[in-house]
């Protein structure tokens, strides 16, 4: 049976996997650098602000579903985390590294398709292309011991469909597709917003440089 896990444990739980494949020599995390990585503004969303104190109360929280471990340096006092959530002896959930790349990316971005999760993955792994993507995707939705994806419909003026996480309970496919929807029309309104300002303050330039031509040419 799948755990149920709350916002912020998702974002405890996939910054503690990214972490220990990215920056394995700062792994286990510190409470602080556990902190940071949760309110990372790249590679995050939502963006969150979780103060040191929420971090804590969630790693307790996993700690009672057995999905981190609290490591302490006694001469320190330092305390450390670990996850337990997958791959380690104590896991049952079980992945090869595509899988936990796809995994991590969407504990910590929310719902994607595989081009985004390709792009996004970085250094967790490396995909070779959509479809080595999508046959990581069709095995964690083909899971002997149930699926740990979903495949959401595909939203109007989209070429691929979103796929989403089950950790977080059952999910409503037609809610989250109208939920992606929203969000991609956000994200295409930003950028339109971007390409028009860029090609306004190049314009402004162009007329700047013409003007500063008439009035060279009106001068000589």
């Amino acid at each position: 049976m799948l755990p149920v896990l709350s916002l912020n444990e998702t974002r405890v739980i996939g910054c503690l996997i990214e972490k220990s494949v990215l920056t394995p020599d700062q792994y286990p995390l510190t409470l602080n650098a556990l902190t940071n990585a949760c309110n990372q503004k790249s590679s995050r969303d939502p963006v969150m602000s979780l103060s040191q104190g929420e971090v804590q109360h969630t790693i307790r929280e996993l700690e009672k579903k057995q999905l981190v471990r609290t490591e302490e340096n006694f001469k320190s006092r330092t305390e450390k985390y670990v996850q337990r959530f997958c791959d380690t002896r104590y896991s049952d959930i079980q992945v090869n590294a595509a899988e936990r790349a796809i995994i991590t990316v969407l504990l910590l971005r929310g719902a994607q398709t595989p081009g985004e999760l390709r792009a996004r993955s970085g250094r967790l792994h490396t995909f070779a292309d959509n479809d080595d993507v999508l046959t990581a995707l069709i095995s964690l939705m083909e899971r002997e011991n149930g699926p740990l994806v979903v495949k959401l419909p595909r939203t109007p003026g989209r070429k691929d469909s979103s796929y989403m996480h089950l950790f977080s309970g059952p999910v409503d496919v037609e809610a989250a597709a109208a939920s992606a929807a929203e969000k991609a029309q956000s994200e295409q309104k930003r950028g339109s917003s971007s390409d028009l300002a860029a090609r306004v303050t190049q314009l402004e330039s162009e007329l700047a440089e013409l003007k500063e031509r008439l009035g060279i040419a009106a001068h000589d």
